[in-house]
């Protein structure tokens, strides 16, 4: 009887482990019952019928890295290209991930590297380069057309490195330093250019400055002289009329007289004490009284 009991205990504890399933998180557990989908569990706790129903296939649905394997492609302009890159993809339909492919994995990994070559064969070396994002998207969108049957979506791909061959490596770096060379050269001459423009314009700006200080420097030399003149015309003039002012007063004319008889009389000793000149005198002294008549209407002021 014990033995029974034993049987039937050990019986039901199968019965409840093989009923009760505790799906993790971020997973999806297939479960087939008699060899045919049945359904998906979702995580937390779910009940099968014990001898029934199995789980067949557990995936995880988390984003999942793939590492893809190094391969030689060929360029547009026949160049082999050493390239290498990592896949990320999630599976989104576990019934799909169970039964669509064998392996979507190494579905996904082949897909990947035919599809990039695919895309490097369409172009050119240089560009390759140039354009990884371009050749990311266009690897991505191949995959996913092709994932969608297996359940899985591609996020995204990335290409690790591209290596060229050492001879197409070799001649990129000397085309490289030869671009950079004439970048250097093409600066210098700009340099050189901006220069002999600077010096020009300082030369100009010079010369410029120069004609406009000698055209102040002669407007005002000759401000200055036409103030000198005008001052020594005033200057003149006001002795002018100073003298004639004395001429006015009394006793002014005879002072005139005296002056003009004493300068005619210098004059005349001048010319004699000269052993050069022959001094003719007037024989008629009343001429030299008209000379100084004639003198004294000059200096006097006319009314």
């Amino acid at each position: 009887m014990q033995t029974v009991v034993l049987v039937l205990l050990a019986l039901a504890i199968v019965f409840i482990i093989k009923s009760i399933k505790v799906v993790p998180q971020q997973h999806a557990w297939v479960v087939e019952r008699l060899g045919k989908y049945d359904g998906t569990l979702t995580p937390g706790l779910n009940f099968l019928m014990p001898f029934i129903d199995r789980v067949a296939y557990k995936h995880v649905l988390k984003e999942i890295p793939l590492d893809i394997p190094s391969q030689v492609c060929i360029t547009r302009d026949n160049t082999q290209l050493q390239v290498d890159g990592i896949l990320y993809f999630q599976v989104t339909d576990a019934m799909r991930a169970s039964y669509g492919s064998s392996d979507y994995v190494v579905a996904i990994s082949q897909l990947a590297q035919t599809s990039l070559r695919s895309v490097i064969g369409k172009l050119e070396l240089d560009k390759t380069f140039e354009e990884r994002d371009i050749i990311n998207a266009q690897v991505v969108q191949a995959i996913d057309e092709a994932a969608l049957n297996w359940g899985v979506k591609v996020l995204r791909y990335e290409i690790k490195d591209l290596t060229p061959p050492k001879e197409i490596l070799h001649a990129m770096q000397q085309q490289i330093t030869a671009e950079r060379e004439k970048r250097a050269l093409i600066a210098a001459s700009e340099g050189r250019r901006q220069e002999q423009i600077n010096i020009a314009t300082g030369e100009r700006e010079a010369f410029i400055a120069r004609s406009e200080g000698e055209k102040q420097a002669a407007i005002n030399n000759a401000q200055g002289q036409a103030s000198a003149i005008l001052a020594v015309a005033e200057a003149n003039a006001q002795a002018i009329e100073r003298i004639a002012a004395a001429i006015r007063q009394p006793g002014g004319e005879q002072a005139v007289q005296l002056k003009v008889a004493e300068q005619a009389v210098n004059a005349y000793s001048k010319v004699a004490a000269d052993a050069t000149t022959t001094l003719i005198v007037p024989g008629n002294m009343t001429e030299v009284a008209a000379l100084i008549a004639s003198a004294m209407k000059m200096a006097l002021p006319r009314n």
